[in-house]
């Protein structure tokens, strides 16, 4: 069994920043890709930031300039720093993670709410 853990989230106004941390743990054998997705209601989910095992990273034009994805590989660990929240960042994020074996895992999901 894998577990992802997903903790920070919360409510903030307009301008001020939250940072999400992502647990693995579990039967895992090799972590490939480590992202974060967000699902605000009535809406798909969307990819927020991927980040790969050797670092490289993937944003939402949305999100570009104000988030940063960051991994500590050694804690199976991923976090995802948001400053600068709008509103419209209002949604459920949730942790995924991709094994070598291309086998891919979610977390159950934090609340970030951005009031204006």
């Amino acid at each position: 069994q894998v577990q992802l853990v997903e903790s920070g989230g919360g409510l903030v106004q307009t301008g001020g920043s939250l940072r999400l941390s992502c647990a693995a743990s579990g039967s895992i054998f090799m972590i490939n890709t480590m992202g974060w997705y967000r699902q605000a209601p009535g809406k798909q989910r969307e990819l927020v930031a991927t980040i790969t095992s050797g670092a490289s990273t993937n944003y939402a034009d949305s999100v570009k300039g104000r988030f940063t994805i960051s991994r500590d590989n050694a804690k199976n660990t991923m976090y995802l720093q948001m400053n600068s929240l709008k509103p419209e960042d209002t949604a459920v994020y949730y942790c995924n993670i991709v094994t070598i074996m291309k086998v891919a895992y979610w977390g159950q999901g934090t609340q970030v709410t951005v009031s204006s």
